[in-house]
């Protein structure tokens, strides 16, 4: 079963997988996001990615266990679950 993905919006077009990860709040730090990443518990749009260093757009989705969220437009409306 897909967790429903929370939007979290950015400032730019793009952002790096390890960023995302810590502005999302699925990890506390990028020496936590490294060695998920690296160990392939990190899907991007359903598939496994292990470059902490891949370039995520708006509409793409990262799940990481049971949480997933979206990157999202800046002006799109908030529905962070905190």
């Amino acid at each position: 079963m897909t967790p429903e993905p929370f939007d979290v919006p950015i400032r730019d077009e793009s952002i790096r997988l390890g960023q995302f990860l810590k502005l999302a709040n699925l990890v506390e730090s990028g020496a936590e996001a490294k060695p998920l990443i690296a160990e392939g518990r990190v899907l991007v749009n359903g598939e496994v990615e292990t470059r902490r260093g891949r370039q995520l757009a708006k509409g793409d989705v990262v799940t990481l266990g049971p949480q997933a969220a979206r990157v999202s437009d800046e002006s799109a409306p908030d529905n962070l679950p905190w």
